[in-house]
């Protein structure tokens, strides 16, 4: 029976020792496989993070010395701790006070290492600093986890890190280029909202009416519409909740409409547009809770456009289909006006960061042309990449 099995003695006892063998040592030869996958995945990503730091030194000088590169590896590990949430009541302020404390920290930084910069080129630092330090912050999360399998030899955490790590690279990559965009100052996709509002205000005035944020009042259709946008073209956000609540406090508002990036799903078009009501706004929810509590009083609709765009091109230079997107979101505008009055008080709100994104129509014409060339550059660089056989064909 047994050589019927196995041909012979030798054969059997070869298959059960090899048995025996995979038994004990096949899942550490998974692990070593998978560790030479992430360990290259974590250089690669410390590499990204190296280079993000680089860039963003060469914005504030080109000779920089020992001590400002000190400076900007000792920033790179800044970090803000979230109040307690435990009790809800007066969460909001708490968390208004900290990242008031967090912009005015990256702020007194820029100061100190770039005095001689101009107030727009500050922003952009700004903004190209929180975009390394992102970098920087997965590089560290991956090799932490890296070195977690090299010492436990788990092959369970191994196979949960290389399943994440396609997604984590992408968006790894998407902060990098954001990080450079940033620091030039050159429009992103989360510039949809404030490009829509520039357009808007055309060549009315504005107003600084809150900080970091201004206002143009224009008539359209008939309507007395506030423009709110974050002041640019330097990178900023600002604060439009409280722009809005103010606003809102001195006139006879009828209605509000957010414009605003929101992450696409897969499938989905890049620049497509999607109408809905409430405050079309990122971030933890400070800026849109100040909106909601005040329209909630005085029962002022909310309508919100959103654009839609991949996480990572949100971040990353401003891709033509959320350019081309505006004409569309021009149209979703008048939609919403329709369901007023004329001679109806309106505010229209550009949410997003305004980096590359002045404060007038005339940005519109400069976006679109530097926006269509970076295209064209980045098209050319796939079809190269291509060619050689490089699988990276994403930009």
């Amino acid at each position: 029976m047994l050589f019927q099995i196995g041909g012979d003695w030798v054969s059997l006892v070869l298959w059960m020792v090899f048995l025996i063998f995979m038994m004990f040592f096949y899942p550490r030869f998974m692990v070593s496989q998978i560790m030479w996958k992430l360990e290259k995945s974590a250089r690669n990503l410390e590499l990204m993070s190296s280079k993000a730091k680089k860039i963003v030194t060469k914005e504030i000088t080109n000779k920089p010395d020992k001590r400002l590169r000190e400076s900007i590896d000792r920033f790179f590990e800044f970090f803000v701790i979230t109040p307690v949430a435990m009790d809800p009541y007066g969460v909001i302020n708490k968390f208004d006070h900290v990242i008031r404390n967090q912009r005015d920290r990256f702020t007194y930084f820029v100061d100190q290492v770039a005095p001689k910069a101009d107030t727009e080129k500050k922003a952009c630092l700004e903004m190209g600093l929180a975009g390394g330090m992102a970098v920087h912050e997965i590089a560290k999360i991956v090799r932490h986890y890296v070195e977690i399998v090299r010492k436990t030899k788990s092959i369970q955490i191994a196979m949960i890190l290389q399943m994440q790590l396609p997604l984590i690279e992408r968006m790894a990559r998407g902060m990098f280029k954001g990080t450079i965009a940033l620091s030039k100052g050159q429009p992103i996709g989360d510039g949809l909202g404030p490009l829509v509002a520039a357009d808007l205000i055309g060549n009315e005035k504005v107003t600084e009416i809150e900080d970091r944020i201004v206002m143009a009042k224009i008539r359209l259709d008939g309507r007395e519409i506030f423009v709110i946008k974050a002041t640019g073209p330097g990178g900023r956000i600002g604060s439009p909740g409280k722009a809005v609540e103010k606003v809102i406090k001195n006139n006879d508002i009828k209605r509000i409409i957010t414009i605003d990036a929101a992450a696409k799903l897969e499938g989905e078009k890049t620049g497509s547009l999607a109408e809905g009501v409430g405050v079309a706004m990122g971030g933890p929810g400070v800026e849109r809770s100040y909106i909601e509590n005040i329209v909630v009083k005085k029962k002022i609709p909310l309508d919100s456009i959103i654009v839609k765009m991949g996480q990572e091109e949100a971040i990353m230079p401003m891709r033509k289909a959320i350019k081309d997107a505006l004409p569309e979101v021009r149209k979703s505008i008048k939609r919403s006006l329709e369901r007023t009055r004329r001679g109806d008080k309106i505010v229209i709100v550009g949410v997003g960061n305004t980096s590359g994104i002045g404060n007038s129509g005339k940005v519109v014409e400069k976006v679109s042309k530097w926006v269509d060339s970076y295209e064209n550059k980045m098209k050319k660089m796939v079809k190269e990449k291509k060619k050689k056989g490089i699988e990276d064909l994403e930009f």
